[in-house]
């Protein structure tokens, strides 16, 4: 066999043989792979400066869920291993990016049901069912995101399909016009212009069917692209929430190489010792981040003694770390029982604090979620489904839960009412408003109105240099945000803090209430709080530990 045959095997067989639904398998794993290989590149694309930029990360949970489903399918026909992948990707979606994905594959399927194999014809009805059941699950669609480079590929395969014999050709053709849009978003969508960014969620779209493209043509799914940051932007404390089966440790060596590093024999070598690797410079100064088996602890450190000076070694057992988390949990939120006919409230908390918080307001449930961690349309439903009553409120207390909130709702039998809460503050005032033996038609309007009641404070540390609204932010800067949009950087936690108070107007309210996080220290907490004190002498202010990751400070002001 010459090199050309060989190089394009797979392509050979994927064209002799019918696309079938075994073969429509090899594709979609081959997406996800890719996927999971981009899906950092992906969460780089975060258009807010703010510590969320999550987008690859739920697409990728979204997906593999949905693989998961038809991973030991043996059927052949495509439409039911299309069918299984739509319904695993409900059930696992996670972000709204991950409920956009989920929707496109439902209309994917619904296009291929009854099908055995794919076809030009079945594939470009495909695109145009899945942009059309996305749209419709969007309230208000917003250009410049997926949705416009799924309806940009779905243009595309309508208008050309009749041009196409071959179905791997037309996937191309598709492939490329959705880069096309990609590009593009930022002319239809000021903000992703102004960051100087193309969509993130558009991007994990064009990723998954690359990754199908590259799998026919025997082009590698693994290879990573090298991405080195600032040292300062080096952040590895919240490293905790995906910890790979297997990998135990954590461990970080700064040093300084002898001479030219290759970045990619670098990383190549790594990824033969450990995963979730970082690697960092500054001033000629590298910082490398691995995750290790026990076995393999010591690997990073010896291999790094080999190609230059070690000046600073830290090693984390992360087994233990998880477990005395999860221990820290156990045993402290407890929650009242729910009777039979009652409204049952289930809330997300972003900290072990906060859900202690709405423990303490008589909520039924508490789901652990918020920025970088949103949980999936099944462990929503399943916080509820078995509840005694048939009457649930849902406060997602973040935008990017909303969708997967909604389709939790519309999956039960239940009477369920999902509230708009976008941030915690908003959360917490919905539920001071809740009645659980009242009308439930009432208590939904009223925790509703409720929302307007509060004003919310979210202080944070930049993870870009960007500008947006005029607010001019570089990366490690306290930027401050005050119902989700960006007002104001600083240099100082205590003038961030102020600065939101002053622009919420806090001298015309009573109570300001400050949610401190994971990382912020209680004596340091304490200063600040003295500080809002001494400015705001009328006002009453409480501190509560609120355990929140990424965010010093949430702020409710009521």
């Amino acid at each position: 066999m010459s090199d050309s045959q060989n190089l394009n095997s797979t392509r050979v067989r994927f064209q002799d043989e019918p696309i079938d639904g075994q073969a429509f398998k090899e594709l979609t794993s081959a997406g996800l792979t890719w996927l999971r290989t981009n899906s950092q590149i992906v969460n780089n694309l975060n258009v807010f400066p703010v510590p969320d930029g999550d987008t690859g990360t739920n697409m990728l949970l979204t997906l593999q869920s949905a693989f998961d489903e038809i991973e030991n399918l043996p059927n052949r026909d495509i439409g039911t291993i299309a069918g299984k992948l739509a319904h695993g990707a409900l059930m696992g979606a996670r972000g709204n990016s991950g409920v956009i994905l989920s929707q496109l594959l439902r209309g994917f399927a619904r296009a291929l049901d009854g099908h055995e194999v794919l076809t030009p014809a079945v594939l470009a009805e495909a695109f145009m069912e899945a942009r059309d059941t996305a749209y419709r699950g969007v309230v208000r669609p917003v250009e410049g995101t997926i949705l416009t480079v799924s309806k940009d590929m779905a243009i595309f395969a309508e208008e050309n399909v009749a041009e196409y014999d071959d179905s791997l050709d037309f996937l191309e053709a598709v492939l490329d016009a959705a880069e096309v849009s990609l590009e593009n978003t930022p002319n239809l969508l000021p903000i992703l212009k102004e960051a100087g960014v193309v969509d993130s969620g558009g991007k994990g779209l064009y990723v998954i069917f690359e990754g199908m493209v590259r799998y026919v043509n025997d082009l590698p799914l693994d290879v990573t692209t090298v991405e080195v940051k600032p040292l300062s932007a080096m952040e590895f404390e919240n490293s905790m929430e995906n910890i790979e089966e297997g990998q135990d440790y954590e461990v970080i060596v700064d040093f300084r190489p002898n001479g030219v590093l290759d970045l990619q024999k670098f990383y190549g070598d790594l990824e033969e010792i450990g995963t979730s690797i970082q690697v960092g410079e500054g001033d000629g100064m590298y910082r490398m981040h691995i995750h290790v088996p026990l076995d393999k602890r010591y690997d990073p450190i010896d291999y790094t003694m080999s190609i230059g000076t070690i000046t600073k070694v830290y090693m984390e057992n992360l087994m233990d770390q998880m477990d005395s988390i999860e221990q820290s949990k156990d045993g402290q939120i407890k929650l009242e029982p729910v009777e039979p006919g009652q409204i049952a409230v289930v809330t997300v908390a972003p900290g072990p604090g906060i859900a202690r918080v709405f423990a303490s307001l008589g909520v039924a449930a508490v789901i652990a979620g918020g920025q970088t961690m949103n949980p999936s349309t099944q462990e929503i439903l399943s916080s509820f489904e078995n509840l005694p009553t048939d009457k649930v409120v849902i406060l997602p207390n973040n935008k990017n839960i909303l969708m997967a909130s909604k389709s939790a709702a519309e999956l039960t039998v239940k009477q369920v009412a999902v509230i708009p809460a976008r941030t915690v503050p908003q959360g917490l005032a919905a539920m001071l408003s809740a009645d659980p033996f009242g009308d439930f038609d009432s208590v939904v309007a009223n925790m509703e109105s409720a929302l307007e009641d509060v004003e919310t404070g979210e202080i944070t540390t930049a993870s870009r240099t960007v500008e947006i609204d005029g607010v001019e932010v570089k990366e490690g800067q306290i930027i401050v945000l005050h119902n989700g949009k960006l007002i104001t950087s600083s240099d100082n936690l205590v003038d961030a803090c102020l600065a939101f108070l002053e622009s919420a107007e806090a001298e015309e309210l009573e109570l300001i209430t400050m949610f401190y996080g994971e990382d912020m220290n209680r004596g340091e907490v304490n200063v600040i709080a003295d500080k809002i004190r001494e400015a705001y002498p009328e006002q009453e202010v409480e501190v509560q530990e609120g355990g929140q990751p990424h965010y010093q400070f949430i702020f409710s002001v009521e």
